[in-house]
Parts: C-alpha cells; structure tokens; sequence
C-alpha cells in the first residue's frame, strides 16, 4: 500500500492539480485535507479544461473515490457550483466517487464577507486575500464557532447553534466595520440552496479511510497552495490560514493513523507568486510581462497577474526541507523555451551578507536576489516526451535545479496536458 502526499513547494499555483489528475491512475482514493476555495487547480484532459478550487483534482478518473477531508474549507455554495460545472461537461458525480466528512466545519456566507471588510479596512497593508473567507473562517473554527457538516442532519439542533452565532457574529458585522446584520431567514434560505443539496454527499469519510486503509488501498493526498503559504512556516503574516504541508495530510484527511510512503513537490521551472508579502527575486516590467504572457500567469480564482520571476533556489530548498519532499514535479519547463539566458536566483544577499539558507520572514523585505544564468535552448520541447530527447541545454537546467534543492526530479511537465510530461525513471508515487 502507498500513501503519497502532493504538495506545492513554493508559493503555490505550481501545478499540483494536473500532477494529481496525472498520478490518480495509480490510486484509490484521492482526498483534498486542507484549504478551501481561496485557490485554482488547473487541468487540462479529455474532458476539457477545469480550474478546480474544492473538488478532488482526482474526480475526473473513474473508480477513483474523492474525499474532502475534515481540514478543509467547506464552502457549500461554490461546491455545489463547482460540481454543477464539472457535471455539465460530462463527469458523473455521485456518493460513490465524492465523499465529504461530516466532521468539516461550513463556510458561512459571513466569512466571506468579513474578508472583503477586513480587506478594506487594512487598505494599503492588505494581505493580498482572495476574499474567500478563509482566514475569518479558520478563526471562527479554531473558536469553535463554526458548525459542522454533519449538524446538517440535525436541524433542530443546527438552527440553535446558528441562532447563538447568529447573535455574536452581527456584533462584529454591524458594531466593528458597520456592515448589515445576518438574519435566521437569510442563514435557511443560503441552507437550502446549497447545504441540503450536499447532503447525499457528506458521511463520516474517517471511517471510510480508515476501511480503505485495512484493505491496502493506495490513497493520495492533496494539498493547496505551497510551503511558503503554510500557517507556520510560511512567510508570516501573507500566508493561508491552515497548514499546507504533507504533514498535515493524516490529521486533515480524517486518517491520523496513515503513513506517508511519498511526498511529491511540485515546482515551477520559475517563479510565481499570487498575492501579497515578500518575493525576493521578483521581475519587473517589461522582462516580467513576456514570462507572464508566456506561461498564462493568471490566477485560476481571481484572475489577477500573477507576480513573477526566476526559479528561486533558495526558497525551494526551503521548501523541499519543510515538506519532506522524496521526489520533485518540474513543471512548465516548456515556458523557457524562448529565453537565451535563464536566470536563477541561488543566495540572498541579506544585511550585507550572502547566504543560501532562506531567512527568518521579518528579514525577507530587505533581502536580494543574487542570480546566475544559464544557457537557454531556443526551441520548442512541447513535443518531447523522453528525457534523452531533451536539448543537453534543457537538461542541464533541470539537473542544476535538482542538485541546488537537494531533492530528485522525477516529473518535468513540457505543456499543460495530461500527456505532455517526461518521466525520469518512474516516479515513487
């Protein structure tokens, strides 16, 4: 039995949804542990092209099962959303193949407003939130003021609960940023429309992992966003607001007895980052509109540029360290294909100092990117499918990538689709 754990090893947005949608033919169960809507999973297969932000990114693989773990963000009104849209374009969703725990807390429609408000009131110190309500509801959660999945099926007991939030949650609405109230007819009517509809769908989704495990199934894990977004090792205060990395996937998932065997790290041939904070080796200008023009660098959820720059060796061996990473995706490699020289940022100049080992947040604002530049390939390798048929210019990079972090890479993707992916050997996972 394998239990292997996807994760971004950067900021996030590296490509883990069609790393997941890739590897799913391997495994049984595909369970989302962390997170919420705040985040896009591109993928791109025979059905179409898809920005997932909640379901599984293995729900496009039949007899794969889908779960979405007690750790995530259970916005019931964009999944049911999302599952409409994925359902039009031909993908059979049903209790068989999507599971939700029961012991996920609800994204209220309120937390997505005090996100904007906080947003707003922050200004120019904004945090660079998507205004999905993630972080007042992993709040709200970690107060024990949010409700549960399950408390769906007990609707006497549900309206109590929400009437005592109702009450406390208004105090904030209305007397900290002078917003209108919630009302009880409002939280039924929101129920409704989106809650009762998920209901064939939420069971307790611990119990099931937990017989898939006894039976040797291989699950797979996935994660949203990257290491330097986690709540605790992330570049603090612009992080998510719960842990994206692998060591959370048993706790999050609802199987705390689990084992990972494998943690594959997906990472950008180059930089990008989605929001605000520090972002050492950022480009600028002209140089930064041709690589975002380039590699499509929009976000999948909000649609705004994507800040950009070169492969950032210091903060993805960082990353690699912090997720325990076996093995490494390199994706998009086929966006450097028109470079001469490729730059890489490989030690921070801090304080007057250079150093290779990524610094503790407060000292990331002063920090310089010191860069070295390789020798680009000038030609199209979006039809490469075998490593040996790579330009020795394309391969010297990714080895210079793979030695600098100090993890293998078994996966460079040379395009978006399913297929367009060279193996290095076969990957663990």
């Amino acid at each position: 039995m394998a239990n292997c754990v996807i994760v971004g090893i950067n900021w996030g947005d590296e490509g883990k949804g069609r790393m997941v949608d890739l590897l799913t033919d391997r495994f049984d169960v595909v369970v989302r542990y962390q997170g919420g809507g705040n985040a896009g999973h591109t993928v791109i297969n025979e059905y179409g092209k898809f920005a997932l932000h909640l379901l599984p990114s293995g729900i496009f693989r039949k007899g794969v099962v889908n779960v979405l773990g007690n750790g995530v963000a259970l916005d019931p009104e964009n999944l049911w959303k999302e599952m409409q849209t994925v359902s039009e374009q031909g993908i059979t969703l049903s209790p068989d193949n999507l599971k939700i725990s029961d012991r996920a807390s609800l994204l209220l429609p309120w937390h997505r407003d005090l996100d904007e408000l906080e947003e707003s009131r922050l200004g120019g110190k904004k945090f660079g939130s998507t205004k999905q309500g993630i972080a007042p509801f992993y709040s709200d959660k970690y107060q024990k003021k949010t409700v549960l999945a399950g408390e769906l099926f007990y609707p006497d007991a549900m309206r109590a609960h929400l009437a005592d939030l109702l009450e406390w949650k208004n105090l904030t609405l209305t007397k900290v940023y002078g917003a209108s109230p919630y009302t009880m007819t409002m939280l039924e009517e929101w129920i409704a429309a989106y809650c009762d509809k998920l209901k064939p769908y939420i069971c307790d989704a611990g119990a099931f992992l937990r017989s898939a495990q006894a039976e040797g199934k291989d699950i797979l894990f996935e994660a949203q966003l990257g290491s330097l977004r986690d709540l605790d090792y992330g570049i603090h205060p612009y992080t998510t607001s719960s842990n994206t990395l692998a060591a959370y996937a048993p706790i999050g998932s609802g199987l705390p007895s689990a084992k990972i065997n494998d943690v594959v790290g997906v990472v950008k041939a180059y930089s990008t980052c989605v929001g605000e904070g520090p972002f050492v080796c950022e480009l600028f200008g002209d140089e930064a509109e041709r690589l975002r023009a380039a590699g499509a660098e929009y976000g999948a959820k909000t649609g705004r540029p994507r800040r950009v720059g070169p492969l950032d060796v210091v903060a993805t061996r960082y990353g690699v360290e912090v997720q325990g990473a076996t093995e490494l995706a390199l994706t998009k490699l086929d966006v450097l294909s028109d470079l001469e020289r490729i730059p890489v940022c490989v030690r921070y100049l801090v304080d007057g100092r250079e150093t290779d080992r990524f610094p503790f947040p407060a000292a990331l604002a002063g920090a310089k990117p010191v860069l070295e530049y390789m020798e680009g390939w000038n030609c199209s390798i979006s039809g490469v499918r075998r490593w040996e048929d790579l330009p020795p210019a394309a391969q010297r990079y990714v080895l210079f990538v793979e030695q600098a972090v100090g993890c293998p890479i078994t996966y460079v993707s040379v395009g978006p689709e399913r297929d367009s992916i060279i193996l290095r050997g076969r990957g663990k996972a």
